[in-house]
């Protein structure tokens, strides 16, 4: 394990208990929390974006106020739902925000999960061709996105422009050389996470797996892992690729920790219905550090990942998260490996 970054899913609730009441707690706190995690030494901060929700939502804003703020921390999403998203727009935004933060953007994308409204995609403009379907359509947003990030002229440009242009066709700007090597595809699946590996994008794998063969789920997503790497060496691919996977972990470490996160301590994976397919859903780690050592050390998944996202319960605030992941990399990520 190289790397430990936190994965906020930005949710505020104008509930007197929460410590995120409003849109504009959640995206001062996003900043303050990537600050603070920076100082305390993580190495990402991730955010989940979802429409039509009390979370997070349009990310590039916060994306580059981040990159501003900090100097080192990878920035990123966990993940992007590709079935809303203009291409060129994002590639755009993309561009801005990595040249931002001097090339530290990790952009995780995908299909999309399950929204707040029917296709809510279709309120963007965003409608699935004739005998395709929102997935497929998700999937060619995607190639569009990728190809305008590697940066090749295909516009044709204008004989009387406004200012002068370089020639032949144009790109869009602001072009980031570098930013195509650093998009991750969220995968659900063994299968997606092959196709993931024959487009080039890196692998984000979460606490879900959309399939569910009857193993532990660590194991089903260790299987995930595996297939990726052996699906990227035969496209062969000329770099190294990167996985990721999120956890939800708990030190119990001070009294306030016991009292949110004790009775998570018989946490189990658990099996569910989602779209209509059996899902299984990882368990919350939530135990001392020195059982926790022990626990995560039997995590297949976290052992052949090279980066781990800490899902981090943001309405609690900016302190306490910050006392979460320090606790993480103090009592219990040294005995991983990490650094």
């Amino acid at each position: 394990m190289k790397n430990i970054g936190f994965l906020s899913f930005g949710h505020w609730n104008p509930s007197p208990h929460s410590m995120t009441r409003s849109a504009s707690d959640v995206l001062h706190q996003s900043i303050d929390l990537a600050v603070a995690a920076e100082e305390l030494g993580a190495d990402g901060a991730y955010f989940r974006v979802h429409h039509f929700a009390r979370q997070l939502a349009s990310p590039f804003p916060l994306l580059a106020a981040v990159g501003a703020r900090t100097s080192r921390i990878e920035i990123g999403t966990g993940v992007i739902d590709m079935r809303y998203e203009n291409p060129c727009y994002m590639a755009e935004d993309a561009g801005s925000a990595d040249l931002i933060s001097d090339g530290r953007l990790q952009l995780g994308i995908s299909r999309g999960s399950p929204e707040q409204v029917i296709e809510g995609y279709r309120y963007f403009g965003h409608h699935p061709a004739e005998g395709s379907d929102h997935a497929a359509m998700a999937r060619e947003h995607t190639a569009t996105f990728l190809r305008l990030l590697e940066g090749e002229g295909f516009a044709e440009p204008n004989p009387r422009p406004m200012f002068p242009n370089p020639p032949g066709l144009l790109r869009l700007e602001p072009h980031s050389p570098g930013l195509r090597d650093r998009i991750w595809w969220g995968a659900a699946t063994r299968a997606t996470a092959e196709w993931t590996a024959e487009q080039g994008m890196n692998l984000m794998s979460s606490t879900l797996l959309s399939e569910d063969t009857g193993v532990p789920f660590h194991q089903l997503q260790a299987e995930q892992i595996e297939r990726f790497r052996s699906e990227w060496k035969a496209a062969g691919h000329l770099r190294e690729p990167r996985v990721s996977v999120s956890r939800s972990i708990m030190p119990l470490v001070t009294e306030m920790d016991h009292a949110y996160f004790g009775n998570e301590r018989q946490s189990t994976d658990q099996v569910g219905i989602l779209d209509g397919g059996r899902a299984r859903f990882g368990k919350t780690y939530a135990a001392e550090p020195d059982v926790l050592v022990k626990e995560l050390a039997e995590d297949e998944a976290i052992a052949a990942a090279d980066t781990l996202l800490l899902t981090v319960p943001n309405q609690l605030g900016v302190d306490y998260n910050a006392q979460l992941i320090e606790s993480l990399l103090t009592h219990v990520a040294p005995e991983l490996g990490w650094r």
